[in-house]
């Protein structure tokens, strides 16, 4: 054994074909012997001594060899036993797997031809490896059923049907959901579709043009939210993230890092008083940093640090100033 216990896991590794060959030698030889072996002839049944009685009933009312048979079955067993317990189901399943398929392409009916239709973002290799087909996957022991599962568990994959056309050709169908948007949590931005289901938890340079959504519940509220900025173009332009704050409502963030606080409620006709403000005030290119919608009476607009500074020395200026007999 080397210093990483390469020939500890190797022998790991063959248990499972060691304990199925000893089991096998093992009936061969009983069988052997018993099939070798004369019958002598026998006494009488009560003439045999006492402690042989229960032998020779049972040599008498059970079938010929089926004491081979009876020990044949305990060995395998007894192989089987050893596998489940030492931990090497999973590899001697993979193992017999293997086997079969080997003898099933062996006989023509190897997977020659693959036809996946529908799909857009996931690659072909990235399907079949899904859908558990691989080089050494034959036609005949293929579960279609499986296959199908196995895509359908893929959040990428909405629909799919798996054809098998014998001898050795194989089609796939799919139906792919659509990137709807990106959603921020705690730190991590994820592709998620319109139904707020997760589609890659990264990001990949061609998902960047997705509208933006962040915080807790905005994956599942945002269909709806966005269907809703749309109608609103001038605004929904100048959008760069819808903030879901406290899962009750909205707020914007802008481009320019101009921050929109919309109300819980009517935040359709929030919306439509937005975008009259910006066409007629340019409320967007004003020198503010905060917008607040909140209060259905009124609306709040926060200045920015310089535009505050200016405003106060503005109204400095304007103080009268007091003559000089004034007390």
């Amino acid at each position: 054994m080397d210093g990483g216990g390469r020939l500890a896991r190797s022998l790991r590794s063959l248990r499972p074909q060691a304990d199925l060959k000893a089991a096998a030698i093992g009936a061969v030889v009983l069988l052997r012997e018993r099939l070798g072996s004369r019958r002598l002839p026998a006494k009488p049944f009560l003439q045999r001594e006492r402690p042989h009685r229960l032998i020779a009933f049972l040599e008498r009312y059970l079938p010929h060899r089926a004491g081979v048979v009876a020990t044949i079955l305990i060995l395998l067993g007894s192989a089987g036993l050893g596998v489940v317990k030492g931990g090497h189901l999973e590899e001697f399943t993979a193992a017999l797997s293997d086997t079969r398929n080997a003898i099933a392409n062996s006989a023509g009916f190897r997977i020659t031809s693959v036809a996946i239709n529908g799909r857009k973002q996931l690659s072909q290799d990235e399907v079949l490896a899904i859908g558990g087909v691989n080089g050494r996957s034959s036609l005949l022991f293929l579960d279609a059923a499986t296959v199908r599962d196995k895509l359908k568990a893929n959040p990428w994959i909405g629909e799919a049907t798996v054809l098998k056309l014998y001898p050795g050709h194989l089609t796939i169908d799919i139906v792919e959901r659509s990137p709807f948007a990106l959603w921020q949590q705690d730190g991590r931005l994820s592709v998620i579709a319109d139904d707020g289901a997760v589609l890659e938890p990264y990001v990949s340079r061609r998902f960047l043009s997705l509208p933006l959504v962040v915080g807790k519940g905005a994956e599942t509220r945002a269909r709806d939210f966005l269907a809703l900025l749309a109608r609103y173009p001038q605004v929904r332009a100048a959008t760069k993230a819808a903030i879901f704050v406290g899962e009750r409502r909205w707020n914007l963030r802008l481009k320019d890092g101009l921050d929109i606080r919309l109300p819980e409620n009517d935040v359709g006709n929030a919306l439509a008083a937005l975008s009259k403000l910006d066409k007629e005030e340019k409320l967007f290119s004003r020198d503010i940093v905060a917008v607040d919608m909140r209060l259905p009476d009124r609306l709040t607009v926060q200045l920015s640090e310089d535009a505050a500074k200016a405003r106060e020395e503005l109204f400095k200026d304007k103080k009268p100033k007091k003559k000089a007999g004034d007390a």
